[in-house]
């Protein structure tokens, strides 16, 4: 039986959510829970626990597990050009979604039941596929529930679907490293997958309730190149954004490498005792208390006197990206230097750059949806995430190049975070001129009714 046939295939005229909606943000919930409690205890595995075909320790230097790091999460946010071709133009993103969640929980249940370094590259492979692959049409089918009358309402669900995504962030990290610890690898990785396979039940419940938009492979193509190729200048236009923020993701996502071996030489005792991964707990909960505070006071305040565009926000989290990278350059410096300095410290770091994601992340994300011709919605989302594998590439080709011959780094202590820092400035320093030149257009999805059948 055809989507047609058994869905819905537009959003319906409403004033209010979609009815579709509770089961998309569960799902990122869940899923975000499963992929951030693997990544969060990735380095720690890979640097203590990882072992060979005999059952001994194999584990990597520091340098070597953060190439492996940023070289998995660059490919999990490659796929995503991949998993939104396949939705627009063959199976949709309902069923691209289904599929690839079960690819999804394969890699999971890989890394629980082997922990050598094959294991570890099957596992990730999957995990990849499988989260990259969805990563575009999850976005996207949030978006697809919005039909004209209701689309004021984008930026408020854009804002719920992110608070979900760091409540299954903030869950997990408070409990993957203790996992770890006190059971292993098995059950460490093996929660993960529990939660993914929950993710994927209750997106699978929701699906009568969904706007299933169908796939049309002809209406693509017209899309990217009918029209004067209107669809590829708006790609276009869109990627050399992502490509300036880019780096933003080369210094974001080093929370999970550069951090957490930084507070391992750290004193970790603050209130309580603190594993080094557990510091990352900061981000998502700051998310969770930043989305509300930047949304009712700090983007009013300053619409009073400079309105906050979408590209001046990004602008704006840029420049905010470079402190958040000085900070640990010093606190490097200090502990090269024999000083006992406390985790606290970086929670600071922690508050820098998650200020910087609510400005850059989240408004690129709805921008991004809004600026995507309508059967380019997936596509365009998936070109959103390649500026995370482009971030992340660059991060993995600095750390494999600076490994010396003895095991040494050649950007050893605080002049590894200033190189960073000092990219991130030129970055937003070019960003702006580029910021003001730039013209847009949005597109939002047309509405009709259409009853569901049972």
């Amino acid at each position: 039986m055809s989507i047609k046939a058994r869905y819905r295939t537009a959003p319906e005229p409403m004033s209010g959510m979609p009815p579709g909606i509770p089961y998309i943000v569960a799902n990122e919930a869940a899923e975000r829970y499963s992929f951030y409690g693997m990544r969060a205890i990735l380095v720690i595995f890979m640097t203590k626990f990882l072992m060979n075909a005999q059952g001994e320790l194999d584990v990597m230097t520091d340098e070597q597990a953060k190439t492996w790091f940023h070289a998995f999460v660059a490919g999990v946010y490659t796929f995503p050009i991949i998993g939104s071709v396949i939705s627009d133009a063959l199976l949709g993103k309902y069923r691209t979604i289904m599929t690839l969640s079960v690819v999804y929980c394969l890699g999971h249940l890989t890394l629980a039941i082997d922990d050598t370094r094959v294991g570890l590259a099957i596992g990730l492979g999957l995990i990849a596929i499988g989260s990259g692959g969805i990563k575009p049409c999850v976005s996207a089918h949030v978006g697809d529930q919005f039909g004209q009358t209701n689309a004021h309402l984008l930026t408020k669900v854009f804002g719920w679907f992110y608070f979900a995504i760091n409540v299954g962030a903030l869950a997990s990290i408070l409990f993957a490293e203790p996992l770890l610890h006190r059971f292993g690898p098995s059950v460490a990785f093996g929660v993960p997958g529990v939660l993914m396979a929950l993710a994927t039940v209750v997106f699978w419940s929701g699906r009568h309730k969904f706007a299933h938009i169908p796939p049309d492979r002809e209406g693509l193509k017209r899309e990217v190149f009918g029209n004067g190729a209107e669809g590829l200048r708006a790609l276009g236009r869109l990627f050399v954004i992502y490509a300036f923020i880019a780096m933003f993701w080369a210094l974001f996502d080093q929370q999970g490498s550069a951090w957490v071996l930084q507070a391992e030489r750290m004193d970790r005792h603050f209130i309580i005792d603190w594993d080094p991964s557990q510091a990352q707990w900061l981000n998502p909960a700051l998310v969770l208390l930043f989305i509300p505070l930047f949304n009712r006071a700090i983007y009013p305040a300053f619409d009073r006197f400079w309105p906050l565009t979408p590209l001046r926000k990004i602008s704006l989290g840029l420049m905010l990206t470079v402190p958040a990278f000085l900070l640990p350059a010093w606190l490097e410096a200090r502990l090269d230097a024999g000083e006992s300095v406390n985790i606290a410290w970086q929670f600071g770091a922690y508050v820098l750059m998650t200020a910087a994601e609510i400005l850059v992340s989240i408004t690129a994300l709805e921008f991004s949806y809004t600026q995507a011709p309508k059967r380019m919605k997936s596509l365009v989302m998936g070109a959103f995430f390649s500026s995370v594998a482009l971030g992340n590439l660059f991060t993995a080709g600095v750390n494999f190049f600076i490994q010396s011959s003895d095991g040494t780094s050649k950007l050893e202590g605080p002049s590894y975070y200033l190189f960073f820092a000092g990219a991130m400035a030129l970055i937003a320093a070019l960003f702006i001129p580029f910021a003001i030149r730039f013209k847009e257009k949005t597109y939002i999805q047309d509405e009709a009714v259409v009853e569901a059948l049972p």
